[in-house]
């Protein structure tokens, strides 16, 4: 029987994936770089409207590094031994989150260089 979902169990669920998700090298790293990038954003002499567009760029890599473990421990649950496809997966959603960390180096460099005059 599927469990009834209510607003209070959803977030209970969310955060139980976010106790997961602290358990990954990567995911501490992209935070200790999103808490760094918040407290230099703090001392920018920028609009509001542009620091609102680089914090919100912020999520881009947490939010794919989410996907990307959650592939993870799906493929690890598919299979023990070693697959070709599993690996492609695992490798298709690493490189998902590589791409995500481009988003905010070129929104943050963008906005320096329009906001600047460069």
């Amino acid at each position: 029987m599927k469990p009834k979902y209510n607003i209070k169990n959803n977030f209970l669920y969310a955060m139980d994936g976010a106790k997961e998700l602290f358990k990954e090298n990567a995911f501490k790293i992209e935070i200790i770089a999103f808490i760094l990038a918040i407290i230099i954003l703090f001392f920018l002499s920028y609009p509001l409207w542009a620091k609102l567009f680089m914090f919100a760029s912020l999520f881009v890599p947490l939010i794919a590094e989410s996907f990307n473990t959650a592939i993870e421990k799906v493929v690890d649950l598919a299979s023990e031994d070693f697959h070709k496809l599993a690996k492609d997966s695992k490798d298709i959603a690493a490189f998902g989150v590589f791409l995500s960390l481009l988003v905010p180096i070129f929104v943050w460099f963008g906005f320096i260089f329009y906001l600047k005059g460069f």
